[in-house]
C-alpha cells in the first residue's frame, strides 16, 4: 500500500459513504473505514473533505491549428491545467488531412502527445472526408483503441448527408460511436454572407448568424440519419434548448433511460433501432448567455455552436440539475480550445476571422462542484456528468470514472469551504486571459492524484511531462 486517503466523504454518482481509500501501485485497492497503513504507507488525513474521482473530460483541442495560427495550449500546458482544476483524463481529437491515412495520423498525434502529457488521455478520430479508403480503415481505428468518430455538418470539411450516413453505417458495423458537430452550414453561411455584406461584423453577428434554429435543425436531422441506420450517435457540445428537446424525444421514444440502453417500452426487452442517443454539454453554455457577445471582450467568448440565449442556458441547467429525469443531459464537457487574445483580436472588425474556441479545462469541474456546494444540484449528480457517464460512454470503465477497488486511483480532494476566486493569474494554461475571470467558487480542489500520484497539491502543480497513458478504450460503448 503506497497511498491512504483516511476520512474523507466518498462520492461516486451512485452515493456516499465515509471510507478511507487505500492505493497500491496506482490502483484503488480498498474503500473501506478504518484501514490500517503499512510501514511505508504515505497517509492523507481527508477529514471534513469530498474523495472524488477525477473528471473525465471527452472534448478538449490541444495543438489545434487554425490558418497560421495554433491554439495556446500544448498537451503540456493543457493536461497541466486539466490537473490543476481536478480533471484526471482527457479525450482529444486526430483529424488527419485529406488523403492522410487514419492510423498514420493517429500515430503522428501520439507521437504529439505522448512525452507531454501529464494525466491519461485517449483520441477520437475526426474524419474530414469519407471514400472507400476511410471507411475500410475506421476498423483498423477501433482495434487500435479509438472507439468514437468525429463528424461534421459545418466547416470545409463537412460531409454530406450520405458520407454521413456511410460513417455511421461503418460505425455501427464495427461497434463504434459517431459524435457529431450539429450546425446548419447552408442557414449559417448565408447568415453570415448577409450580415458581411450589411456591415454588421462585430461580436454579436457570430451569435446571430448561429442562433438556437441553425443548431437544432442539425440536431434533428442527426438523429434522423441515426434512426435510418440504428446507429448510436453522441451530439457534442449542445447549446440549444430545442436541440436538447429533440434528444430527449429520440431518448424517449426508445425508453432508454438517458440513452444508456436501459429499455423500458419493448415488450421484448430489447431497444429500437438505435440503442443510444448521448447529448454533452459544457460549462460555458451553463454559465454564460448570449449577452456576452455585446460585451466589448465580446470576441473572446467566440466559439461554435455559440453561447446561446438565457432560456437556452436555463433549459440546460435544468437537465443537469434534475438528475432523476430519465432524459437529457449525458456528459459535460469542455470543448478547450483556447486561442491567445492577440489572435482573437484579428477579428475585432469582422467576426468571421476570429479562431472560434473558450478555455475551461482547468474550470468545469471546480465551477460544477461549486454549484453542487451552492445547493443547485447533487454532488453524485455533477460526478455522473463530468466523470462516471463520460468515462462508461467512452469505453474507459472500469478504470475511469469511479472510487471503487480495481479502478485507477485518479482521485480529487475537495474543500467545500475553500474560497477561490478565478483570475488568469491563478490559472496553469498557456492562455494570456480567461472568460472565467473574476467568478467566485465556493468550494475548491486541493488535491489530484493520476494513477496514485500526486499531481496537484493546493495551487501547485506537481505532476511531470510524459507520465500520462495513453488509453485504449473499448468497443461497442452502445451496449452501456
Amino acid at each position: 500500500m503506497n497511498l491512504l486517503i483516511k476520512n474523507g466523504t466518498v462520492i461516486n454518482a451512485d452515493g456516499r459513504c465515509i471510507a478511507d481509500v487505500a492505493v497500491s501501485d496506482g490502483k484503488i485497492i480498498m474503500v473501506k473505514q478504518n484501514i490500517k497503513p503499512g510501514v511505508q504507507t504515505e497517509v492523507v488525513d481527508a477529514s471534513g473533505l469530498l474523495v472524488l474521482p477525477g473528471a473525465v473530460d471527452v472534448h478538449t483541442h490541444f495543438e489545434l491549428s487554425f490558418g497560421e495560427f495554433t491554439s495556446a495550449d500544448d498537451f503540456f500546458s493543457g493536461t497541466k491545467a486539466a490537473a490543476c482544476g481536478g480533471t484526471t483524463t482527457v479525450i482529444d481529437f486526430v483529424t488527419p488531412e485529406q488523403g492522410e491515412g487514419l492510423i498514420t495520423a493517429l500515430q503522428k498525434r501520439k507521437a504529439e502527445a505522448d512525452p507531454k502529457v501529464c494525466i491519461d488521455y485517449s483520441l477520437h478520430m475526426g474524419l474530414s472526408e469519407v471514400n472507400d479508403r476511410v471507411i475500410n480503415e475506421m476498423k483498423s481505428v477501433a482495434d487500435e483503441g479509438i472507439s468514437s468518430f468525429k463528424v461534421f455538418m459545418t466547416y470545409a470539411f463537412k460531409l454530406s448527408d450520405d458520407e454521413f450516413e456511410r460513417t455511421m453505417t461503418q460505425a455501427k458495423t464495427i461497434g463504434a460511436l459517431v459524435m457529431v458537430h450539429a450546425e446548419d452550414h447552408e442557414t449559417l453561411e448565408k447568415n453570415r454572407a448577409e450580415f458581411i455584406a450589411a456591415g454588421k461584423k462585430d461580436a454579436w453577428y457570430h451569435y446571430l448568424s448561429r442562433p438556437e434554429e441553425v443548431e437544432a435543425k442539425a440536431v434533428k436531422k442527426a438523429i434522423e440519419l441515426a434512426e435510418k441506420t440504428g446507429t448510436s450517435l453522441y451530439v457534442v457540445h449542445l447549446a440549444c434548448a430545442d436541440g436538447l428537446k429533440a434528444v430527449e424525444k429520440a431518448q424517449r421514444d426508445r425508453g432508454c433511460d438517458r440513452g444508456t440502453g436501459t429499455c423500458h417500452t419493448s415488450m421484448t426487452g430489447a431497444c429500437p433501432p438505435v440503442t443510444s442517443i448521448y447529448a454533452e454539454t459544457c460549462p460555458q453554455y451553463l454559465k454564460y448567455s448570449s449577452d456576452v457577445y455585446k460585451r466589448p471582450d465580446g470576441r473572446n467568448f467566440v466559439c461554435s455552436p455559440p453561447i446561446k440565449s438565457k432560456a437556452s442556458r436555463d433549459a440546460l441547467w435544468w437537465s443537469v440539475t434534475q438528475g432523476t429525469s430519465p432524459y437529457g443531459i449525458n456528459t459535460i464537457a469542455t470543448d478547450h480550445c483556447p486561442f491567445d487574445s492577440y489572435v482573437k483580436d484579428r477579428g475585432k472588425n469582422d467576426f468571421t476571422q476570429i479562431p472560434n474556441g473558450v478555455m475551461g479545462v482547468e474550470n468545469m469541474y471546480p465551477y460544477l462542484l461549486a454549484e453542487a456546494n451552492n445547493k443547485q444540484t447533487s454532488f453524485e449528480r455533477i460526478v455522473e456528468l463530468c466523470s462516471y457517464n463520460p468515462a462508461k460512454i467512452f469505453g474507459c470503465t472500469p478504470a475511469k470514472g469511479m472510487i471503487v477497488p480495481g479502478a485507477d486511483a485518479d482521485i480529487v480532494l475537495y474543500d467545500t469551504k475553500k474560497e477561490f476566486t478565478i483570475s488568469q493569474k491563478n490559472m496553469h494554461s498557456n492562455i494570456d486571459y480567461t472568460i472565467w475571470e473574476g467568478v467566485k467558487l465556493k468550494g475548491y480542489p486541493t488535491r489530484t492524484y493520476s494513477r496514485g500520484k500526486l499531481v496537484y497539491n493546493d495551487g501547485v502543480f506537481t505532476g511531470t511531462a510524459g507520465y500520462g497513458a495513453f488509453l485504449k478504450r473499448t468497443k461497442d460503448m452502445c451496449s452501456v
